[in-house]
């Protein structure tokens, strides 16, 4: 007799489903998700709808016509002096406030680094504290910190026997540098901070018996380490630079003959929308500054994180 149990059929084990891999991209989802809703989709819209125009009727009396025109929105934006200019100012004025503000966050998030305990704590919450501000906020007071009658920053030069106005042309942008400068070293001294904190210690403590000191050790060792930080750093402040916006057109209220409507290109493309209801050549200006935006923040990445660039 043959043994019942050789005569069962041996069912093959099933295969666990590996979910490891889909885990990991449901945490993406929502990241992609506000991605497309807040950067993709409105740059589809707006290269949508930079290829129409609206065009009066040959009559004039049946209203505005919605035709499609092509490239003709970027042909006329690639020669528009205004936004051109505007790019150049905020160029020039980003080329002197950006090393500026990531000198003084890299110095900060050094003294940081070599202090302990609870002076550490307040130090760090005392530098974040403007970037929390909103930045309308934060202009309004340094609106009233700048103006000549009630801000104290024409008193004391009164004081000391001189004048200054903070809104005449030759100090506006120091003006508003001042202000970026303020709102923005805290939280990039957190980016270089936390660098510098997986920095292995081991390193300072041989640096330490070699006979180096902490500028040394700052220069050689701390300040290579962060570079990553510093190229990242730099090239969010480039992105956030080209985009201003809030803190000219409120400086525009208190200057308005020096902050024209055309000053960032931000503002021009809000003038050109809001104000004269060009919504199609708005919306193409802002697919060439997007162009722009990536292209100078490909060039600086590509620049600035080469192998061997300290």
């Amino acid at each position: 007799m043959f043994d019942r149990t050789m005569m069962r059929t041996v069912r093959p084990r099933r295969r666990r489903l590996d979910l490891t891999g889909i885990k990991g991209f449901l945490f993406t989802v929502p990241f992609f998700a506000g991605f497309a809703l807040v950067f993709v989709i409105p740059f589809i819209y707006a290269l949508v709808e930079s290829l129409f125009a609206q065009k009066r009727s040959g009559s004039g009396l049946g209203g505005a016509v919605r035709t499609f025109v092509g490239f003709d929105n970027f042909a006329l934006g690639f020669s528009d002096g205004d936004f051109w200019e505007s790019i150049v100012r905020v160029g020039l004025f980003a080329a002197v406030q950006i090393p500026i503000m990531l000198g003084l966050s890299l110095v900060a998030a050094l003294l940081l680094d070599s202090t302990v305990g609870r002076q550490a704590q307040f130090f760090r919450l005392g530098l974040l504290i403007p970037y929390m501000i909103p930045s309308i906020v934060a202009t309004l007071v340094w609106l009233y910190l700048y103006s000549p009658r009630l801000g104290p920053i024409s008193d004391v030069a009164a004081y000391l026997g001189g004048e200054i106005n903070m809104f005449s042309p030759a100090l506006l942008w120091v003006s508003i540098g001042n202000l970026l400068t303020w709102a923005g070293v805290g939280y990039n001294m957190l980016i270089i901070y936390g660098s510098l904190r997986s920095v292995p210690r081991e390193l300072f403590e041989a640096a330490y018996l070699d006979g180096a000191g902490e500028l040394r050790i700052a220069w050689s060792i701390k300040i290579p380490y962060v570079r990553g930080s510093l190229v990242l750093t730099g090239m969010l402040s480039i992105i956030q630079m080209l985009q201003i916006f809030a803190e000219p057109l409120v400086f525009r209220v208190t200057s308005p003959e020096t902050v024209t409507a055309d000053f960032t290109p931000i503002m021009r493309i809000y003038n050109l929308a809001f104000e004269q209801s060009n919504y199609n050549y708005a919306a193409a200006l802002s697919v060439i500054l997007a162009v722009v935006v990536g292209v100078v923040s490909v060039v600086f990445y590509k620049v600035t994180n080469r192998e061997g660039v300290a």
